[in-house]
């Protein structure tokens, strides 16, 4: 008679044998993506080519996602005083923050451009941009300032001339020290205040001229990003009139200027980035522009870190569309791969040609710039109007897409191992960042009355695919009679900025994308074949064309 089997006798249950589950997605080229690739070459930059795969090899690289993911989970921290009671207000970040801010500082995506004669090469930097977005976007705050900061600065040539050298190299070199003093440098901005927000000419920060040529301020702002940076400029209060200001952290004798930092923001995402409400009191600051002239002279920093508002955006979807197409060709239900399922695909592609449009609109608009400062007053007017466009809706675009990105991978897409969760909170900051949605709708309105060349150049610009997509030319029929219509212009206009990135997208991708791309693109988004949510386009559309265009 056979002993009753004991549980300690019964063969040991495989409960954790792991099926079904995709590879991380780690080791890869994140450069190696046809779109970006091919919009940087056709905006000037096809140079750099071989410089976007090294830096793709890093970005998509194990040891940098995991930098990425160290900055967040270890979030930055201030010190207003030392043990002895010493005022500092200095913010402490982990090692992973600087590793970050080291490789993007030394690819070039600060200020190098403004030092770099060759043609595109401020296309250069934006793709190498886009890059560092899917990587880590939170210590980019600091770099697209100092990208942004150089065009204002310039507009006094003695500042310009102590400052700028450093500011457009590929050093980093953190802690607060005399500027001139370091062999590079971060610059920021401090705006806005809490009575006014984008109002900034309710601004209550004061200054007052001294003997020696210097200012002082006095107040208080709501919003400034990089407390660490070297150099601020801010917008103040003179005698004639708002004006703008160059703050140093630390003053030419080495001696700590006045930024008193009250406390850090508790934001929903960019959470490796620190942002802070800086207190002035008898701050040293230099004038910056024309006195009186204070929005117009930062405004040139303002719209290049617009600029970088669309790239990160962009970047951003890329980066989301990339996971979920990764997930799907690795992921099986139903007995098929998920990449294979019909609707899946409907998703997906759906996806792809959104994240297409949104690149394909931002590297347009990074040549643009890169050719205005060249000289080129038609860009200029171009880039004037087009970068309101753009920052509105594929600003806009961006949570939407990451939330459909996020949930193609299902459950194992919440979890913050997947690196989604983090991608979705930083999804809205660039469609509040430098203006949100209604103030660059207002913005357009204010290019299109103000700047008629600017509304001749977005034509000409969405002209250039005249009469090859029926579709398109009645789009741009339309919105031209919108354009035309002044009565009601502020209740319409979240509908005419949305209709002209949507037309202006399509005009990019008639004359540049595969026909696939572009026919699906003017079906769904321009003749209206499409439902309100991802995955709603129709039957006929070539999935397998747009899936090929995927990052991964």
């Amino acid at each position: 008679m056979t002993a009753p089997e004991t549980p300690r006798s019964r063969p040991t249950a495989v409960t954790h044998e792991v099926t079904n589950q995709p590879p991380p997605l780690t080791g890869h080229d994140v450069a190696d993506d046809a779109v970006l690739l091919e919009g940087v070459r056709r905006e000037g930059a096809g140079w750099h080519v071989d410089e976007l795969h090294r830096f793709g090899r890093y970005a998509g690289g194990e040891e940098a996602q995991r930098w990425a993911d160290q900055a967040n989970r270890h979030e930055p921290e201030l010190r207003t005083h030392d043990r002895f009671g010493h005022r500092v207000d200095e913010v402490e970040f982990h090692p992973a923050y600087h590793a970050l801010m080291d490789a993007s500082v030394g690819a070039g995506l600060a200020g190098a451009a403004w030092a770099d004669g060759r043609p595109g090469a401020h296309v250069a930097r934006a793709g190498g941009f886009m890059l560092a977005t899917a990587l880590e976007q939170g210590h980019l705050c600091p770099v697209s300032m100092t990208y942004a900061v150089v065009p204002a600065l310039r507009r006094s040539p003695d500042l310009a001339k102590t400052y700028e050298p450093l500011l457009t190299g590929r050093v980093y070199e953190p802690g607060l020290r005399t500027p001139t003093a370091k062999r590079g440098l971060l610059a920021g901005m401090g705006m806005t205040e809490k009575q006014g927000g984008t109002d900034v000419r309710a601004n209550t920060t004061t200054a007052v001229e001294q003997p020696d040529g210097t200012w002082r301020l006095r107040g208080h702002k709501w919003f400034t990003s990089a407390p660490m940076n070297d150099l601020f400029l801010v917008l103040a209060q003179s005698p004639a009139g708002l004006s703008c200001f160059l703050v140093p952290r630390v003053l030419p004798d080495g001696s700590r200027n006045t930024f008193r930092i009250q406390r850090l923001k508790d934001k929903l995402g960019n959470r490796s980035n620190a942002s802070s409400e800086p207190e002035f009191d008898d701050t040293v600051a230099w004038l910056v522009g024309d006195e009186g002239r204070g929005v117009r002279t930062i405004i040139d920093m303002v719209t290049m870190t617009r600029l970088d508002c669309v790239l990160g955006s962009a970047g951003g979807i890329r980066a989301a569309l990339a996971q979920a197409v990764h997930h799907a060709r690795h992921r099986s239900v139903f007995g098929a791969l998920l990449v294979d399922q019909p609707l899946m695909r409907n998703v997906l592609a759906d996806l792809s040609l959104e994240s297409e449009a949104a690149s394909t609109l931002a590297l347009r608009l990074a040549g643009a710039a890169d050719r205005a400062h060249r000289g080129d007053a038609g860009e200029r007017a171009f880039l004037r109007l087009a970068t309101a466009i753009g920052k509105y809706w594929v600003c806009k675009r961006q949570p939407v897409a990451v939330a459909e990105a996020l949930e193609c991978l299902g459950g194992n897409g919440y979890d913050e191992a997947s690196g989604m969760p983090r991608l979705y909170r930083e999804a809205p900051l660039n469609g509040i960042w430098e203006g949100s949605g209604n103030v660059n709708a207002l913005d357009m309105l204010r290019a299109l009355t103000r700047e008629p060349e600017s509304l001749e150049a977005l034509r000409s610009e969405i002209e250039a695919a005249a009469g090859a997509d029926a579709r398109l030319d009645a789009a741009w029929r339309e919105l031209r009679a919108e354009l035309s219509r002044p009565e009601d212009a502020q209740v319409r206009a979240r509908r005419v900025v949305e209709r002209a990135a949507l037309v202006l997208q399509g005009s990019l991708l008639v004359r540049h994308a595969p026909n696939a791309v572009a026919d699906a693109f003017c079906a769904s988004r321009l003749a209206g074949d499409q439902g309100l949510a991802f995955g709603t386009l129709p039957p006929g559309t070539d999935f397998a064309a747009l899936l090929e265009r995927t990052p991964v």
